[in-house]
């Protein structure tokens, strides 16, 4: 098992930055990548960021946020953080962390994040 916790969000106007923050605790071996989905409100989840945990690669990242949001991890902490910029009222969602296992994918809670225009 995986427990993911979220930290980061709130509210922030148009063009405003905000970062979020997600700590991983259990069994981390079993975890092959980390990232971020969103879902606003009557729409779909759909994926932000990912990247791999244990291995190099370049970060995967929705069409959407690229030039936009910066997803970093931080092995030692077992943190994964996304750093959003330039926001818009678009990107208004509740977002959830994930851990991407070979078995399994768990979830975070989910964090608010509201861009007011």
């Amino acid at each position: 098992q995986v427990q993911l916790v979220e930290s980061g969000g709130g509210l922030v106007q148009t063009g405003g930055s905000l970062g979020l923050s997600c700590a991983a605790t259990g069994k981390l071996s079993t975890i092959a990548a980390m990232g971020w989905y969103r879902q606003a409100p009557g729409k779909q989840r759909e994926l932000v960021a990912t990247i791999q945990t244990h291995t190099p690669g370049t970060p995967n990242y929705a069409d959407s946020v690229k030039g936009r949001f910066t997803i970093s991890r931080d092995n030692a902490w077992n943190t994964v953080d996304l750093q959003m910029n330039s926001l818009k009222p678009e990107d208004t969602a509740v977002y959830y962390c994930i851990a991407i296992g070979h078995l399994a994918n768990y979830w975070g809670q989910g964090t608010q994040v509201t861009v007011s225009s």
